[in-house]
């Protein structure tokens, strides 16, 4: 089969090792959702966040549905997503939601979101809706959300999570030392707080770290404590990819066998699951994060 680069950009046109190439999306099933996709106008992280994962996890049948839009009001130094003024939100998006994933008979499905700053309630409504839409439409579909820093409004939160989904999941995306230069508009302290008021609702917890921006190992550790300490129940790791030229550039390509010690030491620290390898991401295999 095919295979072909991850990304394209002035980094990535360097060797790459071999453990960073990933097969060229082919395949019926493929074809199937690229088309739903198309057809329903819904937005997905897998295209809009230039996902390596795509060709593996639409040949399967599977996607993350990303709503509120596709503009994001922050401008993340690592992500894909295009940033700007979002227009207003479409009402009608947690129906089409819903349908595509009754069509594409999803067993577990995951949704996540550009951040949306600029609204009072954070956008909690469309994802309270959506949520409520995919359970009423197939109540034997299990949700995962991925939901964005919703700066400290805590009943925006609230909301957020109160639709039904089993699992919850907010990225600190790396360690606190690069917080800054990763995710300017962002705090770890509150993200850390978001994840606990979660585990308080009483939510399945998660979230993940890319490795590979300059952080240490023990840097890496200490997310894991904090996590751990705020009630984090699953963790993904994945090696950062350079987007475009205009992102971070990637300081080092982690080795598996690195990403393997990773694994061992979460579980470790008590994390229920660790998924760590150069490709995960956040949704990667998120079936098993039930």
């Amino acid at each position: 089969m095919l295979e072909l680069p991850i990304v394209e950009s002035k980094e990535t046109r360097q060797r790459k090792p071999d453990w960073l190439r990933v097969k060229l999306p082919i395949g019926e099933k493929f074809k199937h959702v690229r088309k739903l996709v198309d057809t329903y106008n819904l937005h997905t992280i897998c295209q809009s966040g230039s996902c390596p994962n795509m060709g593996e996890c639409w040949g399967e049948g599977t996607a993350t549905f990303m709503i509120l839009g596709n503009t994001c009001t922050r401008s993340c130094s690592f992500c894909a997503v295009k940033t700007g003024r979002p227009p207003e939100y479409d009402e009608d998006e947690p129906r089409r939601v819903a349908e595509a994933i009754k069509l594409m008979q999803v067993k577990h499905a995951v949704i996540t979101s550009v951040n949306r700053d600029e609204l009072k309630d954070r956008g909690a409504e469309i994802w309270y809706q959506t949520v409520r839409a995919v359970k009423e439409t197939t109540p034997e579909t299990t949700i995962e959300t991925l939901i964005p820093d919703t700066k400290a409004n805590w009943e925006a939160l609230e909301r957020m999570i109160s639709g039904g989904q089993e699992v919850v999941s907010h990225n600190m995306e790396t360690v606190e030392r690069l917080y800054r230069k990763v995710r300017p508009q962002a705090k770890y302290a509150r993200s850390l707080e978001q994840i606990q008021r979660t585990k308080d609702f009483g939510k399945r917890t998660k979230s993940g770290i890319m490795v590979g921006l300059g952080e240490t190992d023990e840097e890496v550790f200490k997310t894991m404590d904090d996590l751990r300490a705020h009630g984090c129940d699953v963790m993904t790791i994945g090696q950062y990819l350079q987007p475009t030229k205009m992102h971070l550039e990637v300081a080092e390509f982690i080795h598996p066998d690195k990403f393997a010690m990773y694994k061992e030491v979460g579980l470790s620290k008590g994390f229920d699951f660790v998924e760590s390898g150069p490709l995960v991401r956040s949704s990667y295999h998120a079936e098993r994060h039930l």
